[in-house]
């Protein structure tokens, strides 16, 4: 009842109040911004910086810390010195759990990497255009592409632009732990400063948001510029070692630990789909084994339907070790013969439907029922329809578990007893109840022993190691924190 008054007494008195300055502030810097990006937004930054610049800058940190404070935020600590940029062009910064990491970019005026439909939001897209943001654009195909050739072009234009701010993660996590870094910032091979950004509030909890912000007094903002970091030749040439050596080097100055689990693997495992995947799926494992063999899901999405026929035609989905090489496009490695052992259920032989079910679910985690259409186009005889151990084997691939009784499902989805269904009776039943998961799969659920069962030991990294949310490993990781 104390916190509920206090809610409805800040709600009335300081959170106008707080609104009200903040939004003042943020319109008092449109006209500066403004006025410094009219004519100059492509053009590279004079060295050094022009009088009026340098006005403009100190003048628009100065009105977005007061924002900061009218949000809440009375004290930003800074620790460590942050590098010139001659001497690092990019700064990576973690972990990012919140939409408030933005206050080292309005404390520094450092370019960012944005979608570019930010720059066409009233007030806010201007003081984003101010910083000489790279835009990235989701209409363009090869927007990536231009994005990485971007940050190089500045990264080694000797201090003629800004820093670049980046946040390697991809997205927000929630601090347990940092997550895979995109290799973005680290393609260049140039330094770079790690930053690392701490909440020590203890009511700070992950994923701040707006309206909690303004209720709370005194919050505190750290932010700590560790030494420049300077690539080795290795590291150069591969920006993945790269990436994950200062991913290292910032998770040890945090104290957490790392996981090679990354955002997409977040998604999938948070995925809310009509067959919700259970904490002990492994199909996290497989994501991790498509992106070591230098497969995209992204890109693979639009061509699951021509997998899925060619699956069908070779040998009813039976392929021996080689077709499974060639048939994805690659040579035979330690990689694709863990893969392959992983899957295997007869001597030498794989049943390649079991890939195109899984990798449909990683392409698109939230959409399983699609997953199950395609997965019946590549299980149905003549006639269209399936058996009961057709539906097991499908659900159990595109849920990543080992045990699971789908006896009671299939017997109600087949009403009149005979013994195989389509996949409009499956469609028809799951309309009708879609609650159907939990109602008839995940009650029965057995313990998990292995995915896809394997003669052998499933390696560490292969399609079958289980994703157990009792394993004290796994509970430092980003995605159980929230699972569990």
């Amino acid at each position: 009842p104390v916190t509920r008054f206090r809610i409805a007494f800040m709600t009335l008195t300081l959170f106008p109040i707080r609104l009200f300055f903040a939004a003042f502030m943020m319109l008092l810097a449109w006209p500066f911004a403004f006025i410094a990006t009219v004519g100059s937004a492509e053009k590279e930054i004079e060295q050094p910086l022009s009088w009026w610049r340098k006005i403009v800058d100190f003048l628009l940190k100065a009105i977005m810390r007061t924002m900061w404070l009218a949000g809440g935020f009375h004290w930003i600590n800074v620790k460590g010195r942050q590098a010139l940029p001659t001497e690092a062009a990019i700064l990576t910064l973690a972990p990012h759990s919140s939409y408030f990491d933005a206050i080292p970019v309005t404390m520094t005026m450092a370019s960012i990497v944005m979608k570019a439909e930010s720059k066409d939001i009233p007030v806010w897209g201007t003081l984003i255009k101010y910083i000489r943001p790279v835009f990235v654009s989701r209409s363009d195909q090869d927007s990536r592409k231009k994005t990485v050739e971007e940050i190089r072009r500045r990264a080694q234009s000797d201090g003629r632009w800004p820093q670049i701010m980046i946040f390697p993660e991809g997205n927000c996590t929630n601090r347990s732990c940092l997550i895979t870094f995109k290799p973005g910032a680290f393609i260049p091979g140039v330094p770079v400063q790690p930053v690392i950004l701490r909440y020590p509030n203890k009511m700070v909890s992950f994923g701040l948001s707006l309206i909690p912000m303004v209720f709370y007094s005194n919050l505190v903002f750290c932010i700590q510029f560790l030494p420049v970091y300077t690539p080795s030749e290795e590291e150069r040439k591969n920006p993945s070692l790269y990436a994950n050596n200062v991913r290292h080097v910032m998770a040890k100055a945090l104290g957490v630990p790392v996981t090679d689990y990354t955002f997409e693997d977040c998604q999938l495992a948070l995925a809310e789909g009509q067959l919700r995947l259970p904490s002990n799926t492994c199909l996290l494992e497989f994501a991790k084994l498509v992106r070591s063999l230098g497969l995209k899901p992204e890109k693979l999405e639009k061509e699951l339907l021509r997998h899925s026929k060619s699956a069908k035609k070779m040998h009813g989905g039976r392929v021996t070790l080689k077709e499974f090489a060639a048939y994805l496009e690659v040579s035979i490695s330690d990689t694709i013969l863990m893969g392959f052992s992983s899957l295997q259920k007869e001597a030498g032989l794989i049943d390649l439907r079991e890939y195109i079910t899984a990798l449909s679910v990683v392409c698109r985690p939230s959409k399983t029922l699609k997953t199950i259409r395609l997965a019946f186009k590549m299980y149905q005889s003549q006639d269209g329809t399936i058996t009961e151990g057709d539906l097991a084997c499908i659900l159990k691939t595109a849920m990543g578990v080992s045990n699971l009784n789908v006896t009671q499902l299939f017997r109600a989805i087949d009403e009149e007893g005979k013994g195989k269904i389509t996949h409009d009776d499956f469609c028809r039943f799951a309309e009708m109840y879609p609650d159907f998961a939990e109602e008839y799969l995940y009650p029965d659920q057995m313990e998990p022993e292995r995915c896809l069962e394997s003669p052998s030991p499933p390696a560490p990294n292969g399609f079958c190691t289980d994703f157990n949310p009792e394993n004290t490993e796994d509970k430092k990781n980003p995605l159980l924190k929230k699972l569990n």
